[in-house]
């Protein structure tokens, strides 16, 4: 099996390049608040810096249609990933005003909240059908990603099925833990952000290239 790798939280033209010098899929800039904010000129610029290969995701915090079409626009985006718990309906209006790809995200309790009452499956089964990509992400109260905390895989695993779209996992991967997910999950991509930064929104490029090679190594066993 081959798993694509996206890097997302970019924020400089630098750490962009090396996404794309060590082959990832995707690159990620982030338009949902928070320290990684960039502005959609700004977003256009860095993600400039990984080439022409890998697809250019926007990460937005609402399904506001006009905004995310400007923002797309600007920053000649690919895929719009939508946090802040969109519903099918937003998906596909997402998708009519841009024309493009729709990820959604369905973030997963951690810690004391991840009980059977935050069973994410009921949200999966009712985007799955809508949106082009399922984004698993940890729940962090007051956060929207980048947190750098994992949830508990094994909700998903013994499922025993998986979304009938492209399942993306995210949620505190790092070198040490992404060939774990791959092992237990089989996703077919694995979003990293700030896993391999040596701080926020600044990427460090020897754990950049630790990632992939985890994940190359994983994909060597299965």
């Amino acid at each position: 099996m081959h798993t694509e790798i996206k890097f997302c939280g970019l924020t400089r033209t630098e750490d962009a390049h090396e996404a794309g010098v060590l082959g990832a899929s995707f690159v990620g800039a982030i338009f949902a608040g928070g320290p990684r904010q960039l502005a959609p000129e700004r977003a256009a610029e860095v993600l400039d810096g990984a080439g022409p290969v890998a697809r250019r995701v926007g990460v937005f915090a609402t399904a506001d249609a006009p905004h995310i079409a400007r923002a797309a626009r600007t920053a000649r985006l690919d895929i719009a990933q939508l946090h802040g718990d969109p519903s099918a309906a937003d998906v596909r209006t997402i998708r009519d005003h841009t024309g493009l790809r729709v990820w959604a995200v369905v973030r997963i309790a951690v810690g004391p909240e991840a009980t059977t009452a935050s069973d994410p499956w009921p949200r999966i089964e009712a985007l799955e059908d809508a949106a082009d990509g399922i984004v698993l992400d940890a729940y962090v109260p007051g956060q929207l990603g980048g947190t750098g905390q994992s949830f508990d895989w094994s909700i998903i695993a013994r499922m025993a099925r998986r979304p009938r779209t492209q399942l993306i996992v995210a949620g505190g991967l790092n070198p040490t833990n992404v060939a774990a997910v791959i092992d237990v999950l089989r996703p077919d991509v694995v979003d990293v952000s700030s896993g391999v930064e040596r701080e926020r929104g600044v990427k460090d490029h020897e754990r950049m290239r630790a990632f992939v090679a985890a994940v190359r190594q994983s994909e060597g066993r299965a």
